[in-house]
């Protein structure tokens, strides 16, 4: 998990280890379920599930999906909504506010909510769930990037209205990846013990490179314990 400043600048990075990867491990960690701003992510339901605090769908990931649609199946919907996506990502990067004026947001929602509108026809018809059959009806890749697009509207277009939200949690992503090249190089951590030190340290590192300190240099702060000083330091300054 990474954390970041109004500029977008990451602040905090917090590596957790737990055995599992639902809401068990969320609520084990104890950040996000006190957490009141806002949480960019993939749209996992196990984030979903906290209402206290506020929430923007990945864009990158949005894209992603998008383009398979696009190739998988060249619906003209996918196709407008990628577009539009990218689009408002480069007005906004371009803004001298970080946001878009009200008046371009309507313009925004009105073309997103078309474009939904017109992609329903689109698509085949969802096959009725037969008659005593359990569990949900299987749906296409589209049918599901369709619908939750359609869902969570507010959640993938907050970026362009708030200033401190970002497009995309690349930025917190690139923290989890030497944790994935260390297990496929390695196979997996020793012991729990090690894993533990691995994440902290991690995690120190990352933060307080994040605060334009040198790794050898933060380590060096760290022997020396003067590590919080440091960051009440840079806090302070900033102030």
């Amino acid at each position: 998990m990474a954390h970041y400043d109004a500029s977008g600048r990451g602040i905090h990075t917090i590596k957790f280890l737990h055995p599992r990867r639902g809401k068990e491990a969320i609520e084990a960690f104890g950040i996000i379920p006190v957490y009141t701003g806002v949480l960019i992510h993939d749209c996992w339901a196990s984030y979903l599930a906290y209402s206290q605090c506020k929430h923007q769908l990945c864009g990158s990931h949005l894209l992603r999906e998008l383009t398979f649609v696009v190739d998988s199946s060249n619906y003209r919907w996918a196709r407008l909504m990628r577009k539009v996506l990218r689009e408002v990502c480069h007005k906004v990067n371009k803004s001298e506010t970080g946001v878009l004026s009200e008046a371009e947001c309507r313009k925004i929602r009105k073309r997103y909510r078309t474009i939904l509108t017109q992609g329903a026809g689109e698509m085949p018809e969802v096959p009725a769930k037969p008659e005593g059959k359990r569990g949900r009806v299987a749906k296409s890749d589209a049918h599901n990037l369709h619908e939750r697009l359609l869902k969570h509207e507010v959640s993938v277009l907050r970026f362009m209205s708030e200033p401190d939200v970002s497009f995309t949690n690349n930025a917190g992503e690139q923290k989890i990846r030497m944790a994935k090249v260390k297990i496929k190089v390695s196979g997996c951590f020793r012991t729990d013990r090690y894993a533990h030190a691995w994440c902290r340290i991690s995690s120190y590192l990352s933060s307080m490179g994040a605060l334009g300190y040198n790794p050898l240099v933060a380590i060096q702060i760290a022997l020396a314990g003067n590590a919080a000083n440091m960051v009440k330091s840079h806090y302070a300054q900033d102030a």
